[in-house]
């Protein structure tokens, strides 16, 4: 008999969230979609099926990320937690509005710990957590802003994770190249090797399906990202320097 799987998929209402939802809903999953735009979750829901649970929740608030966890606590143990719920203002430090920036590092990065600590009590044994990083945090690219910072953290919250709960939760991490969504739309440059947001979720559950600590994609850009971070800084700096030219 088939397996039926929970996944709670955290940033569920537009993009590459609402997009996994589809994907996951129609490999047969039950899904439990979290985001702040409650009335955007039951519109998802409902386009999906019966038996998925909408639960809302504002990761950059504590409290309210502990009343979903219980929420999700009394619908049963979870196969997978995915966690995608980020923001983006895209544009040079000396431009970024400070209170825009802290909002910024709260939603990405302290949101992605506040579930860090939530999600492992929730998962069946030997369950997965995956956490969305970034290409962007690979390297401090000119242009990168706060965004790409947090990213970076994220990466890093997640690869110490990987090791403190190796033997009880399969730890993930996501690292999307350039996604057709709202939020990219803002960006102002030409997005290299740019995908839809079906594409990415196809890419996400295939990924996670197998083995490996880290789903990246597309590989054109991911990969030649990859090369560049593992250059020394002499070389590295001047390629990335001449970005800005």
């Amino acid at each position: 008999m088939h397996k039926i799987e929970t996944v709670w998929i955290i940033g569920a209402s537009e993009g590459i969230g609402a997009a996994l939802a589809t994907e996951y809903a129609d490999r047969g999953a039950r899904l439990i979609l979290s985001a702040r735009s409650e009335d955007k979750l039951i519109e998802l829901a409902d386009s999906l099926g019966a038996n998925h649970e909408v639960v809302p929740v504002d990761v950059s608030d504590r409290a309210s990320v502990d009343a979903a966890a219980d929420e999700v606590s009394a619908l049963g143990p979870v196969d997978r937690v995915v966690h995608l719920a980020a923001i983006y203002d895209p544009g040079k430090i000396a431009d970024l509005d400070s209170d825009m920036a802290a909002k910024i590092v709260t939603v990405n990065l302290t949101g992605s710990f506040h579930i860090a600590q939530v999600a492992p009590p929730l998962l069946k044994a030997g369950g997965q957590l995956a956490i969305c990083g970034s290409v962007a945090g690979y390297f401090g690219l000119p242009q990168g802003q706060i965004y790409s910072s947090t990213k970076a953290g994220v990466i890093n919250l997640v690869e110490s994770l990987r090791s403190e709960l190796a033997g009880q939760v399969d730890v993930r991490l996501i690292s999307p190249g350039f996604v057709d969504t709202r939020l990219t739309q803002q960006n102002d440059f030409d997005m290299p090797a740019v995908i839809s947001t079906e594409a990415a979720a196809k890419a996400i559950a295939d990924g996670l399906q197998s083995g490996g600590f880290e789903v990246h994609f597309p590989r054109r850009l991911t990969l030649a990202m990859k090369f560049l971070r593992l250059l020394p800084y002499w070389a590295s700096l001047r390629l990335a320097g001449r970005l800005t030219k």
